[in-house]
Order: C-alpha cells, then sequence, then structure tokens
C-alpha cells in the first residue's frame, strides 16, 4: 500500500539533518545511511548519498529524474553471478 498523500514522504530524519546542514555550508561530502526506504526530495539533488546494500555502502549521485524514487532502488542487493555451467535442471 503507498503512503498517503496527506502525510509529507518519508524520509529519515537524521539524513534531513544532515542534508540541510550540507546546503547552508555549501559543502559536498558523501553522506552515509542505512535509510533505503527514505524517498529522495528535490533538496537531495546534487549530493551524493552512500546506500548500504547489506554488505557495503554504494555511493549514489542524486540527479533530478530521481526525485519521487526510494533510495533502496539505487543500491542493488544481489549479484547474478550467471547460471551454473553443468546445471541440467534448465535443459528439462
Amino acid at each position: 500500500m503507498t503512503r498517503s498523500l496527506k502525510k509529507n514522504p518519508f524520509v529519515a530524519n537524521h539524513l534531513l539533518l544532515k542534508i540541510n546542514k550540507l546546503n547552508t555550508n555549501t559543502k559536498k561530502e558523501i553522506i552515509i545511511t542505512w535509510a533505503r526506504a527514505s524517498t529522495i526530495i528535490p533538496t537531495m539533488i546534487g549530493h551524493t548519498i552512500a546506500i548500504h546494500n547489506g554488505k557495503e555502502h554504494l555511493p549514489i549521485y542524486i540527479t533530478d529524474r530521481m526525485v519521487g524514487h526510494k533510495l533502496g532502488e539505487f543500491g542493488p542487493t544481489l549479484n547474478f553471478r550467471g547460471h551454473a555451467k553443468n546445471d541440467n535442471k534448465s535443459r528439462r
């Protein structure tokens, strides 16, 4: 189910504080976060956010086309390495 339009989009509070702090100082730093469920808002544009994928933090540069999406959409958690060479199940 989607979030109600009466509420604002979900953005982790600590993430908003860090972004507002960087916007006032006009600094460019990588923001590290575990909040994959946070929605990308227009104040995040131009920042690099390192999103945790379960093993490491992946740096993602936020552009205007990402607004409205979740942070977790840009940090894949699974690495497909291909099918096994001797896999006979796929031949059935």
